[in-house]
């Protein structure tokens, strides 16, 4: 697919109708701010309308993961630190000795 077509998509039109849907405009979206907020960059703004949609977490869920997220970190962390030393256990044997 080229970038015009990804740009400007061919809209089907529906039976019935004569004239085919209309693209939302951009400027209908996103209206330009007023007062101190038309300093902001536009990209701050939308990244606010984004963080609006999010569904977070709870507080027990948050909660949960946390505790889930240590207890990996734990778990990984002996891993490799039990691999290190015994490594360092080998070298000590083989070369030092």
């Amino acid at each position: 697919m080229n970038r015009a077509l990804r740009r400007h998509p061919v809209l089907v039109q529906p039976k019935g109708q004569k004239k085919p849907p209309r693209l939302p405009s951009r400027t209908a979206a996103h209206p330009r701010p007023r007062g101190v907020l038309r300093f902001v960059p536009p990209l701050f703004l939308e990244v606010v309308t984004e963080l609006r949609k999010v569904t977070w977490p709870s507080r027990q869920e948050t909660y949960h993961l946390t505790l889930v997220v240590i207890v990996v970190a734990i778990v990984v962390g002996a891993i490799l630190g039990g691999i290190d030393y015994g490594f360092a256990w080998l070298i000590d044997k083989l070369i030092i000795r």
